[in-house]
């Protein structure tokens, strides 16, 4: 079976990165070329994954071998759903289905990264390689550290997914991101958007799950309470730095991330908006004047087909005239998806002690 796993590791690792480069250029009109580039790490990984499945799998092994095979096939599900024609109507639907699928292969990749070294550095930002045992500590306390779940349905609303990096053990408090999935999405899925760069930078990580199919835009707020809830139970039994405790969201998340951001009882220091909108609600219900001073970091694509860059660009302007301490980025390649990139100028934006070349590199 040391063969077959030779083929399957960087076959699998490779499928993973390429995947992770499509989300960040997808843009409809890209589709096609998109397909194109991950054709190749899709024959690659089906080939690598045939081998695998044939091979004997000794006893002390089986559990390994199972695991990683789930996440290969997560894989090519997500390869199969974005490459693969369907009817027109479900496009959308096949594209939100892969990256699911993308984030459940991450998910069943993670328990196995202290096996392979080449896994467990997946999971750092690039130039971290050498830092993995410190970052990573396979004798870290485990009750302590690592992803913690609210429930274990992954398709049930209103819960979270909390991220302690296996480093942070001990009492220093850490600074907190709270990542807002979007519209149709969940903190299960959305976790993986922000753990590489909490894991690297020692960051705790809480992605909550919206109460309804998205957070509260409309009618009344039901997300508020429960996300503050959900940041009380944590600092409650983690040590949470308040005065860096920074919101941020994709799409209706960033939407929501102004909405109750601004809100009177907020308790975030930095809000980073991503590819959303100012709500018009935010102007009746006092946030606008409540912006005076606050912490914004605005990112947002040029190429975003949902929100146009026009409505970013009036909505800076707004929150510059009501005072606000306002970062506005424009990623002139960026379309309505997430850019990774943006995650380490947010965290060294929010304290620059947070850049890695600055970061602690020994546990706590």
């Amino acid at each position: 079976m040391t063969d077959e796993l030779a083929q399957l590791g960087p076959a699998l690792l490779r499928a993973l990165a390429a995947f992770e480069q499509v989300q960040r250029r997808l843009h409809p009109p890209a589709i096609a070329e998109l397909r194109n580039l991950i054709g190749p790490y899709r024959e690659a990984l089906r080939v690598a994954r045939e081998s695998y499945r044939d091979a004997a799998v000794p006893d002390e092994l089986r559990t390994f071998a199972t695991q990683l095979g789930d996440c290969a096939d997560q894989v090519e599900q997500a390869l199969a759903l974005f490459c693969d024609p369907g009817p027109d109507a479900e496009a959308i639907g096949r594209v939100l289905g892969a990256m699911r699928a993308h984030c459940r292969a991450l998910a069943a990749l993670y328990p196995l990264r202290h096996a392979i070294a080449p896994f467990g550095r997946f999971f750092l930002e690039a130039g971290c390689d050498d830092r993995l045992e410190q970052l990573d500590p396979p004798a870290a306390p485990r009750a302590r550290v690592g992803i913690h779940r609210a429930h274990d349905d992954p398709d049930q609303r209103g819960g979270f997914h909390f991220y302690v990096p296996e480093s942070c053990a001990g009492d220093e408090p850490r600074p907190l991101v709270v990542a807002l999935h979007g519209g149709s999405g969940h903190g299960s899925d959305f976790l993986w958007t922000w753990l590489r760069e909490a894991k690297s930078r020692r960051c705790m990580l809480l992605a909550p799950t919206s109460q309804g199919s998205t957070w509260s835009l409309m009618g009344p707020d039901l997300d508020a309470r429960p996300l503050y809830s959900m940041i009380d139970f944590v600092a409650e039994r983690w040590p949470i730095d308040r005065q860096r405790m920074l919101l941020t969201g994709l799409s209706d998340g960033a939407t929501y991330t102004l909405l109750c951001g601004l809100r009177e009882d907020s308790p975030f220091s930095a809000l980073a908006p991503v590819s959303g909108v100012l709500h018009p609600a935010n102007f009746a219900n006092g946030n606008i004047a409540r912006a005076a001073g606050r912490r914004i970091y605005w990112v947002h694509g040029a190429l975003d087909w949902m929100f146009p860059i026009d409505l970013a660009r009036s909505a800076a302007d707004r929150l510059r005239q009501a005072g606000a301490d306002l970062e506005y980025r424009e990623i002139e390649d960026l379309s309505h998806t997430y850019p990774r990139e943006a995650n380490a100028d947010l965290l060294c934006w929010l304290d620059p002690a947070l850049a890695l070349s600055l970061a602690p590199s020994a546990a706590d």
